[in-house]
This record gives structure tokens, C-alpha cells and sequence, in this order.
């Protein structure tokens, strides 16, 4: 999977499930947690993750440093991906 095709799964999820179809307010190092997405939302990213891209999130893996942005997001997914191969 391209990262232009995980990016544009995640950002679409985030678009449709948190800002109501308003893309204009989401740039690629705009902070989510907090801004975005509560922690009810980061359950709710993590399972989209889990499901679309059959990865394994671990509890210690939730944090800002993997989640807090589409740029940290994507990098996060792609390094899960590239480890499952």
C-alpha cells in the first residue's frame, strides 16, 4: 500500500468522522488530540487503524508521538505495515 493511499484512507476517516466534511481545517501537522479528537475519538482512530489496515495497536503505542497528526499518523501506519512483511 502507497503512503498516498494511507494517508488519504486516514485523512477521509478524520474529514467525515470528526470535522463534518470540513478538509480545509486539516493540515498535515495540525494537532488532533485535544483539537480533533478527544480520547473517545483516539478509541475510535485506533480502531479505524486496526481494521483498515490489520495492525496491531499496543496500549503503549497510543501517545502523541504516533497519533497527534496526518503526518504522524501515516508515518506510524507505515512503520506497522513495513514490520508486519
Amino acid at each position: 500500500m502507497q503512503t498516498t493511499d494511507i494517508e488519504h484512507d486516514i485523512r477521509g476517516f478524520l474529514v467525515d468522522t470528526f470535522l463534518l466534511g470540513r478538509n480545509d481545517e486539516l493540515g498535515d501537522d495540525s494537532p488532533l488530540m485535544d483539537r480533533v479528537i478527544d480520547s473517545h475519538g483516539v478509541v475510535e482512530l485506533v480502531v479505524f487503524l486496526q481494521e483498515r489496515f490489520g495492525i496491531r495497536v499496543e496500549d503503549e503505542e497510543v501517545n502523541r508521538d504516533n497519533l497527534d497528526s496526518v503526518k504522524k499518523v501515516v508515518a506510524y501506519v507505515t512503520k506497522k505495515l513495513g514490520s508486519k512483511g
